[in-house]
């Protein structure tokens, strides 16, 4: 955010840390009523992603990258992972991924979308927008698969 000069991407990135952040928080509940300390967790470290997302440089691949690519797997991971919840009779966690979380994702997927027609206007921005898009869906493509192998599925629940 501090490197990117429009002030409407920067209030872009700023709702969407602030969304993001909720929905740690409506998780994170979710999780205590299970009996999962959340305090507990360790984030993993930096990854093949974050440190291609920390390179971006422009504006165009930022917003390709975060609101609009991120939150559009974002949303499908998260529609799969509802109906694996449906299907085990959670329907407090579909509930809060339907009217809380699920709905802000697709505002961001959205608002990536605006921002990319706005800024996007050249060719070659249009064109850096769209290998963005390609490299973000191959790194989380291939950190899917290897999170799979090391668990020993060819698909996560849900899937």
């Amino acid at each position: 955010m501090p490197g990117t000069p429009e002030v409407d991407v920067k209030l872009a990135f700023a709702r969407q840390a602030g969304d993001e952040a909720g929905h740690f928080q409506l998780v994170a509940d979710r999780l205590g009523t299970f009996g999962f300390d959340v305090a507990s967790f360790q984030p993993p470290g930096a990854n093949r992603l974050f440190e291609y997302l920390r390179g971006l440089s422009t504006t165009v691949e930022r917003v390709a990258a975060g609101l609009f690519t991120l939150e559009s797997i974002a949303y499908g991971v998260n529609e799969n992972f509802m109906a694996l919840c449906d299907q085990r009779g959670d329907a407090e966690t579909v509930r809060i991924y339907r009217e809380f979380i699920q709905p802000d994702e697709q505002r961001h997927q959205q608002l990536g979308r605006q921002l990319l027609a706005k800024y996007a206007t050249e060719s070659a921005l249009h064109q850096k927008a769209k290998e963005v898009v390609g490299r973000v869906l191959e790194i989380a493509t291939a950190a899917r698969a290897k999170a799979a192998e090391k668990m020993g599925t060819a698909c996560f629940p849900g899937c």
